[in-house]
Parts: C-alpha cells; sequence; structure tokens
C-alpha cells in the first residue's frame, strides 16, 4: 500500500528540499548509500573486495536538465575511474550510468549530449580496464536508451544494458539482447509505471522476471541477475545448471547494504556477486525507491530524520 505514495515522494521536490536538509547521514540514508565523496565508495568498493564481492558504481543524480551538470556527472565519473585504477580496483569494479544524468532530457540534442558523454565515460572506463552498464529508468526513457546503447557497443561492446521485468516490453528485449558478448543486467523495476506498459501485480511481475531469465539464461549472452528475493535466487541457480552454465558465465547482483549475508554466502559457494554501490549528494530520489521496495524501513527513516545524532 506504501510503494506508490513513496515512489510519488520520490518526484517531490518539496519534500526532497525538506529530507535533504535533515539529520540522516547516521540513519537509514547510510545504510544504502556509503557516502557522498568519491574516496567514500572507493573505501567501500575495497571493503567488498576483500570480502570476495564485486561492485558496480552509480554517481548518483537523474533527470538533468543543464548542460552544465550533465557534464560535471560526465568529470565525477572519469575521476571516480582513475582513482579505482590508482587503488587496483578495476578488475572488481565497473562503472553504472543513467543516461538522463549526463543529457538526454537536455532540450533540442539531449541524445547527442547523451551518447557523448557516455561514449567517452566507456572509454574511460576501457583504459581503467574495466567496464560500463547503462542504468535503464523509466519506461519514457526505454527505447532512447537501448538506441545509445547500439551505438555505444558499435565502439564499445563490452558496455551493458539494464532491462525492467516489470515492463510488458520486456520479455521481447531480452531475446534481442541474449546474443554473444552482450551484458544484461535482469532487474524487477522500481520505478511507478502505468498499467498500460507494466504489469502492477508483484506475482506477475515475478512470472515476467522468470519468463525473462530463462530467454537470457539460454542465450549467448552474460546474464547479471539482480534480485534480492531467494525464490528468484534458487530459480536462477537452477535455470544456469539445466543451460551447463558454469559459475562465471553470470553473476548475481544485490544493492548495497541489502541481504549482504546473502551476498557473502553466494560469494562463498563460488558465485560472482556484485554490489550495486550509490555514492554522492543526490541520495534522495533512490533512497525513496528503495523505501517503496522495502516500506518497512520507513519508520527507521522518519525516526532518523528528527534524530539529533
Amino acid at each position: 500500500m506504501l510503494r506508490q505514495p513513496l515512489l510519488l515522494l520520490s518526484r517531490s521536490a518539496a519534500v526532497q528540499k525538506l529530507v535533504s536538509t535533515m539529520p540522516v547521514s547516521a540513519g537509514i540514508v547510510r545504510s544504502y548509500v556509503p557516502g557522498e565523496s568519491t574516496d567514500a565508495v572507493v573505501d567501500a568498493t575495497a571493503r567488498l573486495a576483500d570480502d570476495g564481492l564485486l561492485a558496480t558504481l552509480d554517481f548518483l543524480g537523474e533527470d538533468t536538465l543543464d548542460a552544465d551538470q550533465a557534464e560535471a556527472t560526465t568529470q565525477a565519473y572519469l575521476e571516480l575511474l582513475q582513482r579505482l585504477a590508482e587503488r587496483g580496483l578495476t578488475r572488481s569494479a565497473e562503472v553504472s550510468v543513467k543516461l538522463s544524468a549526463i543529457g538526454q532530457f537536455l532540450p533540442d540534442n539531449g541524445h547527442k549530449v547523451a551518447l557523448e558523454n557516455a561514449r567517452t565515460i566507456c572509454r574511460a572506463a576501457r583504459n581503467a580496464g574495466t567496464t560500463v552498464t547503462l542504468d535503464m529508468e523509466d519506461h519514457t526513457t526505454t527505447d532512447s536508451t537501448l538506441t545509445i546503447l547500439r551505438e555505444l557497443r558499435k565502439d564499445f561492446p563490452e558496455t551493458g544494458a539494464v532491462l525492467q521485468a516489470m515492463l510488458h516490453r520486456t520479455e521481447a528485449d531480452c531475446r534481442a539482447l541474449a546474443h554473444e558478448g552482450s551484458r544484461v543486467r535482469l532487474c524487477k523495476g522500481a520505478y511507478l509505471e502505468p498499467e498500460d506498459v507494466a504489469f502492477q501485480d508483484r506475482i506477475d511481475v515475478d512470472k515476467s522476471y522468470v519468463r525473462c531469465l530463462k530467454v537470457l539464461l539460454a542465450g549467448e549472452g552474460y546474464p547479471m541477475i539482480a534480485t534480492h528475493d531467494p525464490r528468484m535466487v534458487e530459480i536462477a541457480s537452477s535455470l544456469a545448471s539445466r543451460n551447463g552454465r558454469e559459475p562465471g558465465s553470470y553473476e548475481f547482483q544485490m544493492l548495497y547494504g541489502i541481504r549482504p549475508e546473502e551476498q557473502r554466502r553466494l560469494a562463498a559457494k563460488g558465485e560472482k556477486v556484485r554490489v550495486y554501490v550509490p555514492y554522492g549528494t543526490e541520495w534522495y530520489g533512490y533512497l525513496m525507491r528503495r523505501l517503496a521496495e522495502r516500506p518497512q524501513n520507513l519508520t527507521f527513516f522518519v525516526r532518523s530524520l528528527i534524530s539529533k545524532k
């Protein structure tokens, strides 16, 4: 019952202003976001690597309509990649990029700006010895994002994509991307989508997720299975075995701060596990989507808002 209101709040500038000025850094925000600086996220990546976990790092921000901000986000990724290389972490960490944060929504030339900025990040990632995955946002960006992916893959075929099982179209998109060399992260989806484009019932989303898993794990690409659902982990493992996939020919992905014991358990079994680690000052929208997925955390969050510690 709380999911839709929380997702609506994730778009509220007034609530964002209120929350962002309150002392939450010691509360639930830190549970999901290790810090605001490059130093903080690189240190978190090193800790994950010590536990045998991989990472994909997201400099938080989205929906920018400012060209200077899009350029600043691009430069933040370049700095991050340099720091990862200096720490010897690029073999265990890649970056995730939201195209709307690097210019996709700019008027007139947004597609071109986002493509060029993404190309700059992909080039820096390759030079550093790692890869880029393009995050997927709400359904209005899907066609543009997949078009930019196709353009990037001409020069950077290692570029990954994200598909959201909640969308009706996603099984077909999985079939189109389940080819050799393709990297696809399959998630359930965290945006508030209309019923004409997305499944609304959790059971229907789960069924779609399994159908998409079957396509990706039977294909020739590299599936990245993004789920915290124990049933989906079990189903994915079974499908991987049925399709003769060895550990390392796919990976599990989970969010920073969610089921860390399960992340370590899977890694100890020999599975590749990658942790999605966000950082930066623009944590509000990300946090609200996480609360929408786990509304039981709302009480903890409210308490942290009024804490003076």
